[in-house]
């Protein structure tokens, strides 16, 4: 296939489908906000802070992570909270992203002067005036654009402690007499029947749960009641699985967790990583794995950027194991995961992927139509393949003026 114009890949209708909303602020916004609440920065200007906070390049996951503290301080208030999500919103619909499902954990903004549901209520509030602001433009209405969309995921935590935030601290503090995984199980409970709630009894578009946190030894076995809930009340799954564990952990996101999706599968064939020793045949394991995968249309969010960011192993793209997800027919989605943080965006990572790895045009074309696919639209079925049906022939309109192969 032969280059792709970078202008073409910027103005394709894109989807999102893992971005959190804690890593993906304005610099400028983290700044304002730092100053007007109190919050000590380690620079206060934006080349300072990515000289020191927020980097292209990493040398651990604890340093990836520690410009989440600083972003999580100023998001404690709904006001703040609001403008972070609608900023967002404004950002992705800039590049052409035209689906948008932001996640985020409720609970670790979750204090004296916020609850969990006033937080969500705040995202979904900031989204909406993006949306708004976009649908209402001259080229929409004109059928020269897609309508933007979006839907909103709750994460519980896999782990977490009583500094992480007020909620949190309070919830250990009253279940000091029980063990650690019970209370992670009890806080993610509470969080699945706030989001049936949500959505359910007050109709926002509350798409998904997910659970996010570190994998190694802190199973999703602790959260298998949240995921029934939601299961059975019709809340879609996604888990992050795969990213810092094997196989395993997406055995049990999809077994145990009844997932839809799952946030990264990074280690998916990573054959040397199961540990279960019931498992004699490790190779035959992966592929039937993965064949189960591709079969039920269980898509995989790949976030290329971060992965290489917080996976000494990955050393670039081309050893990346999204080649051999495409060679197995996987339902691949590419995303962002922290725009701030990885400092990237879904036309970047399309740009990462394409100057890569070797796609025929059917194939890029299906990885972007994928991201459409696999995501958890606030609406009906009718509804959401009637928007894949516009997102479809947008891209083969663009693909011919830009002299894109479909085939």
């Amino acid at each position: 296939m032969k280059r792709v114009p970078a202008e073409f890949l910027k103005r394709i209708p894109k989807a999102d489908l893992h971005v959190h909303l804690d890593g993906s602020l304005r610099l400028s916004t983290l700044i304002e906000l730092a100053q007007k609440e109190g919050v000590e920065l380690p620079a206060y200007t934006e080349k300072g802070l990515r000289q020191t906070v927020f980097k292209d390049k990493y040398a651990s996951l604890v340093e990836y992570l520690k410009g989440f503290s600083y972003t999580g301080a100023v998001m404690q208030s709904a006001e703040n909270i609001e403008r972070v999500a609608y900023e967002l919103g404004q950002d992705a619909v800039a590049e052409g992203v035209r689906y948008l499902e932001v996640r985020f954990a409720p609970q670790l903004h979750a204090g004296d002067k916020l609850t969990a549901q006033d937080a969500v209520r705040a995202v979904v509030r900031g989204l909406e005036r993006a949306k708004k602001e976009h649908n209402a433009s001259a080229a929409v209405k004109k059928d020269e654009d897609l309508e933007f969309h979006f839907g909103v995921i709750a994460c519980a935590m896999r782990n977490f402690n009583q500094f992480m935030s007020p909620y949190y601290s309070t919830l250990i503090k009253a279940l000091s007499q029980s063990n650690k995984s019970e209370i992670f199980g009890i806080a993610s409970l509470e969080l699945a029947k706030m989001v049936v709630k949500l959505a359910k009894e007050e109709k926002l578009p509350v798409v998904g749960f997910d659970l996010a946190g570190e994998e190694a030894g802190y199973p999703a076995a602790d959260h298998l009641d949240a995921y029934r809930y939601v299961h059975k009340h019709f809340i879609r799954k996604t888990v992050h699985s795969g990213e810092a564990y094997g196989p395993e952990s997406i055995f049990q996101a999809i077994t145990d967790c009844y997932a839809n999706r799952l946030g990264h599968g990074t280690h998916l064939f990573a054959a040397a990583m199961i540990k279960d020793k019931k498992v004699k045949d490790k190779e035959g394991y992966v592929n039937s794995l993965a064949d189960y995968i591709a079969s039920e249309r269980i898509g995989i969010e790949v976030c290329l950027t971060s992965n290489l960011q917080t996976l000494p192993e990955i050393k670039s793209v081309k050893d990346h194991p999204i080649k051999e997800m495409i060679k197995r027919g996987l339902p691949v989605s590419i995303n962002t995961d922290n725009r701030l943080v990885s400092n990237t965006t879904v036309t970047k990572e399309m740009e990462l992927l394409v100057r890569n790895v070797p796609l025929s045009p059917k194939e890029l074309k299906n990885i972007v139509i994928a991201g459409f696919k696999s995501g958890f639209f606030p609406g009906s079925y009718v509804e959401k393949r009637r928007f894949v049906r516009k997102v479809i022939d947008r891209y083969n309109t663009l693909a011919k003026e830009y002299g894109v192969p479909l085939y």
